[in-house]
């Protein structure tokens, strides 16, 4: 049974960083890619970020304040947040089941998700 655990999220304040983990656990695919989604109260989840063992994505919104890295023998992905700004603030949630890692995915390409955790990006 697929289970993915978040942890990391918080309050920060604008310009501060925050550090969130996805353990992933009980799936037989090597060659598995997670993706991070957010969500915030009135609007749809999108993507935030993806990674596969040889690609990477972020989007533009983030791109130079947040990466993405895995480590393939803990089965964790990090998404290391800098920069934060208050349009940052939103439930994030690490998905599991992507065939590739793209930036045309939505969340119906991912069938396994973790319970989420909440980042407030506030003064």
């Amino acid at each position: 049974q697929v289970q993915l655990v978040e942890s990391g999220g918080g309050l920060v304040q604008p310009g501060g960083s925050l550090t969130l983990s996805c353990a992933a656990s009980g799936f037989p695919n090597y060659n598995y890619v997670i993706g991070w989604f957010r969500q915030a109260p009135g609007k749809e989840r999108e993507q935030v970020s993806c990674i596969s063992r040889s690609f990477s994505y972020l989007i533009d919104s983030v791109k130079g304040r947040f990466t993405i890295s895995r480590d393939n023998a803990k089965n964790t992905v990090t998404l290391q947040m800098n920069s934060l700004k208050p349009e940052d603030t939103a439930v994030y949630y690490c998905a599991l089941g992507a065939p590739w890692c793209s930036d045309k995915w939505t969340w119906k390409a991912y069938d396994s998700w973790g319970q989420g955790t909440l980042v407030t990006v506030s003064a």
